[in-house]
């Protein structure tokens, strides 16, 4: 996401650098700046300084922000652009804030595609970080895709309500697919998702996405165990705790667990889709089911 989200940058003619640990070759072969220490990073931007974070959610987080506020001056902006968890937004803003840093909590939607040709932003935070980062996110953004959310904490809160929304979506489709590889005829299901694409009431990019999968891939060799990173846990979890009703939400995170356990053409789709949005893995990925332990810091 970070990578395509400088690159597009690059391309509108705005002035990017990227920090990583170590060289990232496929993107200074396409022009991006990349160093690996915070020193060169931050001389190399002008002030009030305009930085995104593109770090999983969880400690991570917090370790660049205790290691970069040092080089910050007062008055710079820092974006967090990753899934973190609200709660967890609304204490690194009140630290950052202590310091004379602007923190904005950036929710990004749109996958590796928006990213690289325009993508969804989400932005909580105080507005005169707002201010400052604002011309930056909306150059980025697609046509009417950013939106200034409210205060700390409202842009990761809207990104995780989004994600839940996904999960309810993909189910879905995924169960439909179910019903049409069932249905006892001979169906073209990328010809019907394609014609579902176009003029029909659930037109939209999953079910572009499905019809891409079904060409590219097909339904036989996916995987149907779907990995995630725990976002929309917490989104359950808070809704039980404001007593607000989300079954299909919380049915589609349950279909989710079930996905670990049978093999099940629903679950295949929704591992096709996410493939297609996110780069998701198919099958059992160690290194995400970790993160779905770690990436909250702040209790519900």
């Amino acid at each position: 996401m970070g990578g395509n989200l400088a690159l597009q940058a690059l391309e509108k003619k705005i002035d990017v650098i990227g920090k990583a640990r170590k060289s990232k070759s496929e993107l200074e072969k396409k022009g991006v700046a990349v160093v690996t220490d915070y020193e060169p990073f931050v001389a190399y931007l002008r002030q009030p300084r305009v930085i995104y974070l593109s770090l999983p959610a969880g400690p991570t987080v917090d370790t660049v922000l205790d290691e970069l506020v040092e080089y910050l001056d007062d008055g710079d902006v820092v974006m967090d652009g990753g899934n973190s968890f609200y709660l967890d937004s609304i204490s690194r803003e009140k630290r950052m804030r202590l310091k004379g840093i602007h923190f904005l909590d950036c929710g990004t939607s749109g996958g590796l595609e928006g990213a690289r040709h325009g993508a969804c932003f989400m932005v909580g935070g105080r507005i005169g970080g707002v201010r400052i980062a604002e011309p930056v996110l909306r150059e980025l953004a697609v046509q009417d895709g950013y939106v200034h959310t409210g205060s700390p904490g409202s842009g990761h809160f809207v990104k995780l309500v989004h994600n839940g929304i996904e999960f309810g979506m993909l189910e879905a489709i995924g169960e439909g697919v179910s019903l049409l590889r069932s249905s006892g005829f001979k169906l073209d299901l990328a010809q019907i998702f394609k014609n579902w694409s176009n003029g029909s009431v659930i037109r939209g990019w999953l079910v572009e996405l499905m019809e891409k999968g079904l060409r590219e891939k097909g339904m036989d060799k996916v995987e149907s165990y779907v990995e995630d990173t725990g976002e929309v846990n917490w989104l359950v979890q808070d809704a039980i705790n404001k007593e607000i009703p989300i079954p299909v939400i919380s049915q589609s995170v349950m279909e989710l667990f079930k996905s670990r356990m049978n093999e099940n053409e629903a679950y295949k789709s929704v591992a096709l889709m996410r493939h297609g949005f996110g780069g998701h893995p198919f099958g059992k990925d160690e290194d995400i089911a970790q993160e779905r332990k770690t990436s909250r810091i702040e209790k519900i």
